[in-house]
């Protein structure tokens, strides 16, 4: 997910992620012998919000959360994007692979949100990683981390995790789902010693409670894997995509946070002992 990407209208109902489990294979080869494709947005070369480095992202298509700040609301549905092979992206990513390694980048797998598609962001990560040798990262809010198998995570570098709030209820006002889920992926990280570089949007009146932010610094300080926290001033660039889409964005009033205001949220991490930046 690209800045504030993440959560998006979903393709359909989603249903409670499956328990992962582990894999020896690549996650396409162990689902499927024919070549792996999946629904592509979008890809991209990025420097700065995409992971270290300058990036080759792909973005891919669909979503199961709602957020109100989504600003790429095009990338919501599956059924829009760009059906798109594996063999595809990995040839239009190593036109760029000299480039990248020259600027300590590497490639990451985005969205809309990529676990809604995991067999297809696996098999790129595998491939990323072993027949281009970049440095990986995987862009995710979390709630589909069941569906994350421990092949796919050892194919992963870093991973870019949004926690939208702490407070239960703000969570299902801003992403329209649960928040465990989000928690149960960071924990399973932890465990296997993922790195994480931990998003946050500072949405005055929703989330910039200090209470809220300080729920969100204290959990990801106790992770010990969270080596950067992205506090990430809210702002309005995508509405015009909403009303392009017919769909009403309902933070046309809400101002981005002052300078100050994020200052403080930054000094609430930094007290956790997190790197805010």
């Amino acid at each position: 997910m690209s800045l504030l990407l993440g959560p998006h209208i979903p393709v359909g109902p989603v249903s409670a992620p499956e328990p992962h489990t582990a894999c020896a294979s690549t996650p396409a080869a162990a689902a499927t012998q024919r070549p792996s494709e999946g629904s592509v947005h979008s890809w991209d070369l990025s420097t700065g919000v995409d992971g270290p480095g300058t990036r080759f992202v792909t973005f891919l298509s669909g979503c199961p959360l709602t957020c109100l700040y989504c600003h790429n609301p095009d990338t919501m549905k599956m059924r829009n994007g760009k059906r798109t092979s594996a063999d595809d992206v990995i040839a239009e990513a190593a036109k760029y692979t000299r480039f990248i390694a020259a600027s300590g980048g590497g490639a990451t797998v985005s969205g809309g949100e990529p676990l809604l598609q995991p067999v297809f962001a696996g098999e790129l990560l595998h491939r990323m990683k072993h027949e281009l040798g970049l440095h990986t990262a995987l862009d995710t809010s979390g709630f589909l981390g069941a569906r994350a198998t421990d092949a796919l995570l050892r194919d992963v570098d870093l991973v870019l995790l949004d926690i939208k709030s702490w407070d239960r209820e703000t969570y299902r006002k801003v992403t329209g789902r649960p928040l465990e889920p989000t928690l149960d992926f960071a924990r399973r990280l932890a465990d296997l010693g993922k790195e994480v570089h931990l998003r946050f949007v500072l949405v005055p009146g929703l989330t910039d409670a200090r209470e809220n932010v300080a729920g969100v610094a204290r959990f990801a300080g106790s992770l010990g894997n969270v080596s950067r926290v992205d506090v990430l001033p809210f702002h309005k660039l995508g509405e015009s995509k909403w009303e392009a889409l017919g769909k009403e964005f309902t933070l046309h009033d809400t101002p981005s946070p002052s300078p100050e205001q994020v200052a403080r949220a930054k000094a609430v991490f930094a007290a956790e002992g997190l790197t805010a930046v």
